[in-house]
């Protein structure tokens, strides 16, 4: 029976996300279109936090790269929104390809230090660039592909595009490519020993990583319908990367269960105080407490335990 579960659990939630738009209301259902994205984000992040052994706090800059380059192509070069998110996620894989060839030489802080940097240099550019990013005030009215205006019919492609950009990466990370950097992480010292280019390698998967930001980006101006330099600031850096601790770093998965919770208690604990980051910051503590895995971590280890327990209960 407990094997089943996992099945069981998958197919719920496949069904409850596809009919999500018929029994939820417009508010709700615009939060589980950002989890998703902000999931996907998070999942982004956790290709090299988990993966490769690598933390980024660049991030929040190819994501809110590819939101701007969309904006731009919409609100100043009239182009097709097809074409924008392509040229958008286009510009993040190009911006994540640079930052990888610039950190990938450098290791643990140093390389969260030289992200960060990289990071802040795109904020300057979008808070400085007024004739382009908008500054402060940031840029409005950024359209919907056609046939995507209605919430419904946006909620949809968003989760087609969020469950095929998610499974393209996990295919990634369970091929040559993905153990290679399993590898990496463990010790790239005896990587070169064996042979492989670890820089090449680390490159590639800032750039995939950067790709799979790209997608979260686009899909996240079409969301809110606008861009500023918020989008690419630190915080939002750090919020992918908390999710992805929270949910629990490595397993992927994790970055939707840390967006959903991260989500949703933002928005629940904010009807009663304005001090609702206080409240996430003791939530992160306690997880780092008691369950340094992250949530997913966690219950892995949980139902873990319960097998055991199920075999040896089980008579011969």
């Amino acid at each position: 029976m407990i094997q089943r579960t996992p099945l069981l659990l998958a197919l719920v939630l496949f069904l409850a996300l596809v009919s999500a738009p018929f029994w939820l209301n417009a508010y709700p259902q615009t939060l589980l279109t950002e989890i998703l994205i902000f999931g996907l984000f998070a999942a982004s992040i956790d290709l090299l936090a988990g993966v490769a052994g690598r933390t980024s706090l660049g991030h929040g800059a190819i994501f809110g790269t590819a939101a701007y380059v969309v904006a731009w192509c919409q609100t100043s070069a009239g182009i097709d929104p097809w074409m924008a998110a392509a040229l958008g996620v286009g510009a993040a894989t190009l911006l994540a390809l640079v930052f990888g060839l610039l950190a990938v030489r450098t290791e643990g802080v140093y390389f969260l230090l030289l992200t960060l940097a990289l990071g802040m240099v795109v904020w300057g550019v979008a808070y400085r660039w007024v004739s382009v990013t908008g500054a402060e005030s940031g840029l409005r009215g950024i359209a919907r592909p056609e046939g995507l205006e209605d919430n419904a019919h946006f909620y949809w492609f968003v989760l087609a595009a969020v469950a095929l950009t998610f499974f393209a990466l996990r295919s990634v990370v369970n091929s040559q490519f993905g153990l290679a950097l399993r590898g990496i992480k463990q010790s790239s010292t005896r990587m070169r020993t064996l042979g492989y280019n670890v820089p090449l390698t680390l490159a590639l998967a800032f750039t995939v990583s950067g790709f799979v930001a790209g997608v979260a980006g686009v899909l996240g101006v079409y969301l809110n319908s606008f861009v500023s330099p918020s989008s690419v600031a630190l915080a939002q850096s750090t919020k992918g990367l908390l999710m992805a601790i929270l949910g629990g770093v490595g397993t992927l998965w994790g970055g939707f269960i840390g967006a959903g919770v991260m989500i949703a208690l933002e928005n629940l604990v904010s009807f009663y105080t304005e001090r609702w980051a206080m409240v996430l910051g003791v939530m992160f503590v306690l997880t780092m407490l008691f369950a340094p895995t992250g949530l997913l971590g966690t219950a892995r280890t949980v139902i873990e335990r319960l097998k055991k327990g199920s075999s040896k209960t089980t008579p011969p």
